[in-house]
């Protein structure tokens, strides 16, 4: 990152790492042919596509490369799971029911609030005050119509993890399907799909230092889905359209070297992490509030509320010093109502808009958190001084 701009927000997307760049100007120059081709210059990008699939899936420690279905992003992998699975009951006359979190990203629950519309019993599952969800919660959320249970890894805005391990033995001994968006998780800690137990799982490229517009879905050999998609039958029929060949070969090679280098790297990032978090604790009088499980969450990750201050203000003065975070809060036609996972957590709405999410990654240096530290804490400092809230605490 430049000395002059410090990036506190990889949960939200991450630079291209300079080894995919390259890589997608190789494939770019030497391959314009299609890959659904048989000819000499199909064949090359059909090789790059298969192996693409085959370094995705050694990622994910996935059984066969043809479980890896390529698609443009989370949010695509989200709705083909979902509605791949649900669409074709409702179309027979069934009411199925499907299991969420009150927190899960809004591709899921956009697409649960659709598939809701059209005749499906949904269940949003309530999560504790940091953030975290019990299997005793999906056990007893299970009846006959279940047919999908489908909870995030890991939090976008808190980092907390859910335990799918406990979550799967109770949806395989029920019969009911379980689907994952690890979009957040993928790349901070490890996965193994067979051992996580779940049946199908998301992810995007540009969470993983790959580029926008490329995703994957694994799904388990045997599970048939409705595609969103009807055309030429690509991706096993599961995604027509060509093949966004320079992309899935950029995933690809980004899953490559995340399976070279993520221990080491989350070990060096969550040191930082913690550093950080307990510094700005300290320089601000222990008047920070944190959420989400201490333990159960990603290494990269800080939601905190600064009390008595507007979390966009707070931005708005990181912005001017060229420092990207996120606000916890969203703004909905001009209101302020909060971030709605920490709303969903209990915080009370006057914390929720005081939040802001800090999120480190490959290229977080230890000189660029000091500098992090020595701005945020001034930047609070200058706005208690004009809060009537903090001089009257």
């Amino acid at each position: 990152m430049s000395a002059a701009k410090l990036y506190f927000d990889y949960n939200a997307t991450t630079p291209v790492d300079p080894a995919v760049l390259k890589l997608m100007a190789e494939v770019a120059r030497d391959n314009f042919g299609n890959p659904s081709s048989g000819h000499c210059f199909g064949r090359p990008g059909a090789k790059l596509v298969e192996q693409a699939r085959i370094q995705v899936a050694h990622l994910l420690r996935a059984e066969s490369a043809a479980e890896i279905c390529f698609t443009s992003g989370g949010t695509e992998s989200d709705n083909l799971a979902l509605k791949g699975v649900v669409m074709p009951l409702l179309l027979r006359g069934l009411k199925p029911h499907v299991i969420i979190s009150e927190v899960e990203h809004p591709a899921i629950l956009e697409s649960c609030r659709f598939l809701e519309q059209a005749g499906a019993e949904i269940t949003r599952l309530k999560v504790a005050g940091d953030g975290t969800l019990s299997a005793v919660q999906v056990a007893n959320a299970i009846k006959d119509e279940t047919v999908l249970v489908s909870l995030m890894l890991a939090n976008n805005e808190t980092g907390v993890i859910f335990p799918l391990r406990e979550i799967s033995t109770i949806t395989r001994s029920r019969g009911v399907l379980l689907h994952t968006d690890a979009v957040q998780a993928l790349g901070k800690v490890e996965i193994d799909v067979n051992e996580l137990g779940v049946d199908m799982l998301s992810l995007s490229g540009h969470k993983i230092y790959g580029p926008k517009g490329v995703g994957a879905l694994w799904l388990r050999s045997g599970i048939a889905l409705e595609p969103l998609f009807h055309g030429g039958g690509q991706e096993s029929g599961l995604r027509s359209g060509t093949e966004n060949m320079i992309g899935i070969a950029a995933l690809g090679h980004a899953c490559e070297i995340l399976s070279d280098r993520m221990k080491e790297e989350g070990c060096r990032i969550e040191k930082l992490r913690n550093e950080l978090e307990f510094n700005l604790n300290a320089a601000l009088d222990q008047e920070l509030i944190f959420h989400g499980h201490r333990d159960f969450r990603v290494p990269n990750t800080i939601s905190l509320s600064v009390p008595y201050i507007d979390g966009e203000s707070l931005l708005a003065h990181l912005d001017l010093d060229d420092i990207a975070v996120s606000a916890g809060s969203a703004c909905s036609s001009g209101e302020h109502q909060g971030s709605p996972v920490l709303r969903a957590m209990g915080l009370n709405s006057d914390l929720a808009q005081g939040s802001v999410r800090i999120s480190l990654g490959r290229w977080t240096e230890p000189d660029e958190v000091s500098v992090f530290l020595e701005k945020f804490t001034t930047i609070v400092r200058r706005l208690w001084k004009i809060s009537p809230l903090y001089q009257n605490r």
